[in-house]
C-alpha cells in the first residue's frame, strides 16, 4: 500500500486562546485527530525531535507499538515523552500504571521500561488485578527487590497516573496509542506505528528547514 501523509493547516487563535485547537483543518489521504487543546505538543527543552505517546497499560495496541516504538527512539536518538491514558472499563491498566511508576521513581527508569516490556508482552496472561499483583511479584523478584505491601501509601502514584489522563483528555485523546512526532515548529500524528519513520523522518526535515509551522498526520491510503 502506498504512504501518503496528510497536511492538517492550522490557523493561529487569537493571543487570548494560543495553544489551543485550530480554527480549521484540512487534511489530505487521512483524517487528522480532533485534537481540541495541542498546547503540550512539542518537544523537551533542547530537543529539535521527540515522540510524544499516551498509552494505556491494558491495550493490545499499545502492546504492538511499544516495541517499534523504542527501535525509534534509539535508532534516531530522539526523546520518548510517555504519559498513561486510561481506558474506561480497563480492569487493571490503572494499577499497573502506578507499578510502573513506583518502580521509575524507586528503583530505575530503564527497570520501569523493562516492566512496562513485560506487561505489554504478558497482557494475555493477565485478566484481573490478581494475576496483575502475582505478576508483579514476579517481576520485581526477578530484578532482586521486594514488592512493597502498600506501593502507593500516599496516593500521589496514582494523582501522577491522573494527571496523564488530564492531560489527554485536554488534547482530547480518542484513542490508545495516540502517537505524535513533535517539533519546535509542528507535529505530526503517527496514526499507523508502520508509518513511524517515515513520520520522523518528516519531523526532521520539518525542525531543520525555515518553513512556517504546519501539523500533519501520517496515514495509510
Amino acid at each position: 500500500m502506498s504512504r501518503v501523509l496528510a497536511l492538517a493547516l492550522f490557523v493561529t487563535m487569537s493571543s487570548a486562546v494560543s495553544g489551543s485547537a485550530a480554527l480549521a483543518q484540512t487534511a489530505v489521504g487521512g483524517q487528522v485527530s480532533s485534537f481540541k487543546d495541542t498546547s503540550m505538543l512539542k518537544p523537551p527543552p533542547g530537543a529539535r525531535v521527540a515522540i510524544i505517546e499516551w498509552e494505556d497499560l491494558e491495550c493490545p495496541a499499545c502492546a504492538h507499538a511499544f516495541p517499534l516504538v523504542h527501535q525509534a527512539i534509539a535508532h534516531y536518538h530522539i526523546p520518548l515523552v510517555r504519559y498513561d491514558f486510561l481506558i474506561p472499563g480497563h480492569m487493571w491498566s490503572k494499577q499497573a500504571a502506578v507499578y510502573a511508576r513506583y518502580i521509575q521513581d524507586k528503583v530505575s527508569p530503564d527497570i520501569a521500561t523493562e516492566y512496562r516490556r513485560e506487561v505489554f508482552a504478558s497482557q494475555f496472561r493477565i485478566a484481573s488485578q490478581d494475576d496483575l499483583v502475582k505478576f508483579t511479584q514476579q517481576f520485581f523478584a526477578a530484578h532482586g527487590k521486594q514488592m512493597p505491601f502498600v506501593v502507593d501509601p500516599t496516593g500521589e502514584l496514582l494523582k501522577q497516573v491522573e494527571a496523564d489522563r488530564n492531560l489527554g483528555d485536554k488534547l482530547g485523546l480518542n484513542e490508545t496509542p495516540t502517537i505524535v512526532i513533535v517539533t519546535p515548529k509542528g507535529w505530526i500524528q503517527v496514526k499507523d506505528v508502520s508509518d513511524l519513520y517515515q513520520a520522523i523522518d518528516q519531523a526532521e526535515a520539518m525542525a531543520g528547514s525555515g518553513a512556517a509551522t504546519v501539523h500533519r498526520t501520517s496515514a495509510r491510503k
